[in-house]
């Protein structure tokens, strides 16, 4: 498989009609398109001259337990009608994830479209996450919010510079370059913001909203920033004193955050709103899905109190079968001493004394990152372990549910 990188000058109309063809964009709406693949680092295949599969990722980092990882998002995969049941598509996201571990990514992300398609390169499903539909003038707090500046596409570096000062979480995600951040805004047209600043001016929480067209609701918050609670509570005052006239709210459910909590009468508003337009509910969905890239960089990072456990790890990855033979990075796949505790690690090679391991990439990441218990993946994974390791590393690895907090 030739692949090269993205040309805007000479790929730009090719590309469009691809994601025209897929129902990504509409033909006069290209500009988020053009952002996200001019500001990414994105590769093309050709075929008869012309592009005709497209994957695009950014760089940044992950939160792990308060340390940081070099992280990969894959940001976009796209096919033409042409070039579907090729192959062609899953070759060229294995050679971007490699490209990207060659340049240092631990780990990479994704979001995916079904479930079981991206296992093939490696991924494991995260976590549920909460998709929140509410009445705002249910909102039970009683702080009397400021009057908040208003923010539009414009402001596009203020947010992005908001976003990476924003309250972080186990499993959070950040990208370093803003153009992920500014396609993200100029998609939706009706979308605007409001916030708060210091007293130097800086942005430091706000609200990135869209408008559905009605002058009820339901609006939908895009991305809620804030670094304390304190500043968590003043923006859902602001949500609340929208009550009055919006009848709906729609929001993924902050990180570490109970939402119900900040409700009163839920189940009231549940039972009367049911198969309205202004229904309020919540949905829990799980559609991204995560493979580590480099296992020693990520247990470098991973402190685990009490004693330690060491065992052999065998894991398989399947991604090295997608690669070209040019390519240096070839996945994780191999034989391992791993050891957890507070100075975790792992080192190629197998001890006769340990107990052994079995699992696949996919599944050991979900173990590693705080999905599933080890004992829950030894039943609907690909993780295998004597009994006796299976109950220590239940006891062992116990984290806070990883939330990826940023949309991708």
């Amino acid at each position: 498989m030739n692949y090269r990188n993205y040309d805007p000058k000479k790929d730009k109309e090719a590309v469009h009609q691809i994601w025209l063809e897929v129902g990504w964009i509409e033909k006069s709406n290209s500009k988020p398109m053009d952002a996200m693949i001019e500001g990414g680092r994105t590769i093309v295949v050709d075929i008869n001259d012309r592009p005709e599969c497209l994957v695009v990722s950014w760089m940044g980092d992950i939160d792990y337990l308060g340390e940081l990882l070099p992280f990969s998002c894959i940001a976009g995969v796209t096919t033409s009608l042409i070039a579907r049941q090729q192959k062609i598509a899953a070759r060229l996201t294995a050679t971007r994830i490699a490209l990207d571990a060659i340049d240092g990514a631990a780990v990479c992300g994704l979001g995916m479209f079904e479930q079981g398609y991206y296992d093939k390169l490696g991924y494991g499903t995260c976590n549920y996450e909460n998709m929140i539909k509410f009445a705002p003038k249910l909102l039970n707090v009683d702080v009397k919010p400021r009057v908040p500046i208003r923010l539009s596409v414009d402001d596009w570096e203020r947010m992005h510079a908001a976003r990476l000062k924003r309250k972080r979480y186990h499993g959070s995600v950040s990208a370093t370059d803003a153009s992920p951040t500014r396609a993200e805004m100029i998609w939706p047209r009706s979308g605007f913001g409001l916030g708060y600043c210091d007293d130097s001016g800086e942005l430091t929480h706000c609200l990135w909203m869209i408008g559905m067209g009605k002058e009820n609701g339901p609006y939908s918050i895009e991305w809620m920033i804030y670094r304390n609670y304190e500043q968590l509570v003043e923006l859902l005052a602001l949500l609340k004193s929208f009550g009055d006239q919006i009848r709906l709210v729609t929001l993924a459910e902050p990180p570490a955050i109970q939402f119900q909590d900040f409700l009163s009468t839920p189940f009231y508003y549940r039972s009367i709103s049911e198969k309205s337009r202004f229904e309020n509910t919540v949905r829990a969905s799980a559609w991204r899905q995560m493979r580590i890239c480099d296992l020693e960089k990520c247990l470098s990072a991973t402190h685990l109190p009490g004693e330690d456990i060491r065992f052999n790890l065998v894991l398989t990855d399947p991604i090295e079968k997608y690669l070209d033979d040019d390519i240096e990075w070839r996945g994780i796949a191999g034989n391992y001493v791993v050891s957890l505790g507070e100075n975790s690690g792992a080192e190629r090679g197998a001890s006769e004394q340990l107990p052994t391991m079995k699992a696949s990439v996919g599944a050991f990441t979900r173990l590693w990152y705080g999905i599933l218990s080890a004992s829950v993946l030894s039943c609907s994974d690909d993780l295998s372990a004597p009994s006796d390791l299976i109950s220590m590393l239940d006891r062992k690895i116990r984290l806070p549910r990883p939330n990826v907090d940023w949309d991708f």
